[in-house]
C-alpha cells in the first residue's frame, strides 16, 4: 500500500476518487474533501495575510516580489510520515506548494526519496490526463474514473439551452480577474459563451473597461480559494462602483455567487458538479 502525501485539495479529491483515501497519510490546510479527510496530519500552512481580496492580493504580491513561496511545508513532518508518493502541483504559485518547493525540500533528503506527482492542468483535457497519470503513478487504472466523468459531462451539456447567452465568470473581485484554464470550456458545455476566458490559458487580470465592454448576460462571482460567505462580504468592492450598476446581467438580477473553493477552482472530479451549476444557472436565466 502507498504512502501518499497531497498538497493540493484537487490532488486529494482525485487520489480518493481513485480509491485511495486509506493510503493517505498528509494533507495540505487547503485539503477538506472528501468529508473525513481533515483527521490527516497538516503539512503546509500559508504566509499570506489579508481580509478581503484586495490585501490578499498585496501580500501575495510583496511575498512573490521576494521570490519567495507564498507557503511553508513542515519539512520535518513530511519526512516523520515517510511518503512514497507527494502529489503538488506545477500550474500556479498562489493557488498551491509549487513542484519547486517541493523539489528544495527534498534536496538533503536520507533515504529513498517519494515519488513526486506534479500535476499542470491547463485545460480540461489536461485535467483528465492529469488523473491518468496520478492513477498510472499509483499502479492504478484511471479510465473509469476519466470515462464516468466525460460521460456525465456529455449528459449535462447534451440537455444545455440553444440559447448561448454571455457568461463571465469573476475569479478575483480585487483586482478584477477572469477565469481561464478549464471554465471557458465548462461555459460553453453549459450552454454559455465566455466572452473575456480563454480556454488553455491562465485566468488573467481584466479592467473595468473589459468588462463592461463584454457587458455579459450573466455573471458568475467565484473567486478561488474563496467561500461563499467570503464572496459575500467582498461583493462590496463591486456594488459600491457605479460601473456595476450599468452592467447588463448586473441590471437583470442576473448576478450569481458561487463557491470558487469547493468547485470550479479545483480540477478534479468536482468539475461535473462546477458544470451542472453552471447548467442550472443558464436554464434559470433562459427560463
Amino acid at each position: 500500500m502507498p504512502r501518499i502525501v497531497s498538497l493540493l485539495p484537487s490532488a486529494t479529491e482525485i487520489v480518493c476518487a481513485l480509491g485511495f483515501e486509506d493510503a493517505l497519510v498528509g494533507r495540505s490546510h487547503e485539503c477538506d474533501f472528501p468529508h473525513g479527510i481533515e483527521r490527516l496530519p497538516v503539512c503546509t500552512e500559508p504566509k499570506v495575510r489579508g481580509a478581503d481580496t484586495r490585501a490578499i492580493h498585496n501580500s501575495v504580491s510583496a511575498i512573490l516580489q521576494q521570490d519567495i513561496s507564498v507557503y511553508r511545508v513542515d519539512d520535518k513532518l513530511l519526512r516523520e510520515l515517510q511518503p512514497t508518493h507527494i502529489v503538488t502541483q506545477i500550474q500556479c504559485d498562489v493557488c498551491a506548494v509549487s513542484l519547486r518547493d517541493v523539489e528544495a525540500l527534498m534536496a538533503d533528503w536520507v533515504g529513498a526519496a517519494p515519488q513526486l506527482i506534479a500535476l499542470n492542468p491547463q485545460s480540461l483535457e489536461d485535467v483528465f490526463g492529469d488523473i491518468q497519470r496520478t492513477a498510472t503513478a499509483l499502479g492504478a487504472d484511471g479510465d473509469s474514473l476519466v470515462g464516468s466523468m466525460r460521460s456525465r459531462m456529455q449528459a449535462i451539456a447534451a440537455s444545455a439551452s440553444a440559447l448561448k447567452p454571455r457568461m463571465v465568470i469573476i475569479e478575483w473581485i480585487e483586482p478584477l480577474m477572469a477565469a481561464g484554464n478549464w471554465m471557458p470550456t465548462l461555459v460553453e458545455m453549459a450552454g454559455g459563451t465566455d466572452p473575456l476566458g480563454r480556454p488553455g490559458q491562465h485566468s488573467a487580470w481584466m479592467t473595468w473597461d473589459d468588462l463592461m465592454g463584454a457587458d455579459p448576460d450573466i455573471i458568475v462571482i467565484a473567486p478561488c480559494g474563496f467561500r461563499i460567505e467570503d464572496s459575500q462580504r467582498d461583493l462590496h468592492l463591486l456594488a459600491t462602483d457605479r460601473r456595476w450598476q450599468s452592467l447588463r446581467a448586473v441590471r437583470a438580477e442576473r448576478v450569481f455567487i458561487a463557491d470558487g473553493n469547493q468547485f470550479f477552482n479545483r480540477p478534479g472530479p468536482r468539475l461535473v458538479e462546477s458544470l451542472q451549476i453552471l447548467s442550472d444557472i443558464v436554464q434559470q436565466c433562459a427560463g
